[in-house]
């Protein structure tokens, strides 16, 4: 694992932008974190990193975005609004689990009970003040 000190959301959309760079077809990246702690932001760089000029918002009230247009299409999902195990599956989560491009979920740590053993990159970002972030990564060539 890898830590980087962000000291602003630029920051951590450079570092999202990086990952966008170095990510491959099937990859799925689990984003975790407090509410605000800037997942949203990074998903903005990793975008950004496939050439893709879309803009980005959180899908917590659809689920799931779709962003194609650059080196490979990305899923961006946010589980945030569910909360169980039974919410989980019957979401339709399961086939975005080995995406055609990349999969990128915000509250992914909702999903451990249901889907525990995998190799999902995984993405920790903590709140240390009002602009600074912790953000422990699984280094995968960003």
């Amino acid at each position: 694992m890898a830590t980087l000190i962000s000291h602003s959301p630029e920051e951590t959309e450079a570092l999202g932008e990086k990952f966008g760079r170095a990510v491959r077809p099937g990859w799925v990246i689990a984003l975790s974190g407090e509410l605000g702690a800037g997942k949203t932001q990074f998903v903005k760089g990793l975008v950004r990193g496939l050439g893709v000029s879309a803009r980005v918002h959180s899908p917590t009230f659809t689920l799931v975005a779709e962003y194609d247009g650059g080196r490979l299409k990305l899923f961006h999902l946010d589980l945030y609004r569910l909360e169980t195990r039974q919410q989980i599956l019957s979401a339709g989560v399961e086939e975005y689990l080995q995406p055609d491009g990349v999969a990128v979920i915000e509250w992914a740590e909702r999903m451990a009970e249901v889907w525990p053993d995998t190799d999902w990159k995984k993405v920790r970002i903590e709140t240390l003040n009002d602009t600074d972030r912790e953000i422990i990564y699984d280094d995968f060539g960003a």
